[in-house]
């Protein structure tokens, strides 16, 4: 048996009482586990599944070709931003795009550093603060912009040029990414309300030219309802 901190990334109904679990986790990186009894009418601990969610995992090896079982779990740190719908809306949708993008990521302290920060930000009401922490990722994995001469970005090579070179990577857009990479703490980065959509646009298109395999994220068009 072992022990893991992790931040849960989704959950998955399997049976009538189970679940497979997919976290984030410290010691790790992206791991799948096996969770019984979960749904069970005495079970009390169903509420600690929340996306982003930290807990830590007592886990007994896997056998065969099955996945790690979990023996008991519990929250490593508590929060009330589940009952802030804004807030509760930027969490569901981090959790689906990491779920998608570190599948394959084994253990990255920077990774795990950054969601607790990204968390910490968003207890604070910050509510842009899933942009630049999807910017944040990008410089973890070391495919965010070079700062070069320029004012427009050019998504596909990673690079800043005189001419417009894709319709969502406006000057005043290209500016929110120049300057967000060239400040020391990403957060303290203001994005106007009016362009938190196209700026969110312009971050997905990004992740399309330099993330294998990227996907749109199910939940982007209920966060765009949200921050209309």
């Amino acid at each position: 048996m072992n022990s893991q901190n992790g931040f849960l990334l989704s959950f998955i109904k399997y049976g009538e009482n189970d679940a497979v679990l997919h976290c984030f986790t410290e010691e790790e990186g992206f791991q799948a586990f096996f969770l019984k009894g979960i749904y069970s009418k005495k079970n009390k601990k169903k509420a600690l599944l929340q996306p982003l969610n930290r807990l830590n995992f007592s886990i007994n090896p896997a056998r065969g070709n099955g996945i790690p079982l979990v023996s008991k779990f519990e929250l490593v740190k508590n929060n009330d931003i589940y009952t802030d719908i804004k807030a509760n809306t930027v969490i569901f949708f981090i959790a689906d795009f990491l779920n998608q993008i570190l599948k394959y990521e084994n253990k990255n302290p920077g990774i795990f550093l950054s969601i607790d920060e990204f968390i910490e930000e968003l207890i604070h009401k910050n509510y842009q603060s899933h942009l630049l922490f999807l910017l944040a990722i990008l410089k973890i994995q070391g495919v965010a912009p070079l700062l070069t001469e320029g004012n427009f970005l050019d998504p596909e090579t990673g690079t800043f040029s005189a001419g417009l070179t894709h319709q969502l990577f406006s000057e005043e857009i290209s500016a929110v990414w120049k300057t967000a990479l060239t400040t020391e703490n990403f957060y303290t980065t203001k994005v106007h309300p009016s362009l938190r959509k196209d700026f969110l646009d312009s971050l997905l298109v990004y992740y399309h030219y330099h993330i294998t395999d990227f996907k749109i994220p199910a939940s982007l068009e209920i966060i765009q309802q949200i921050f209309e």
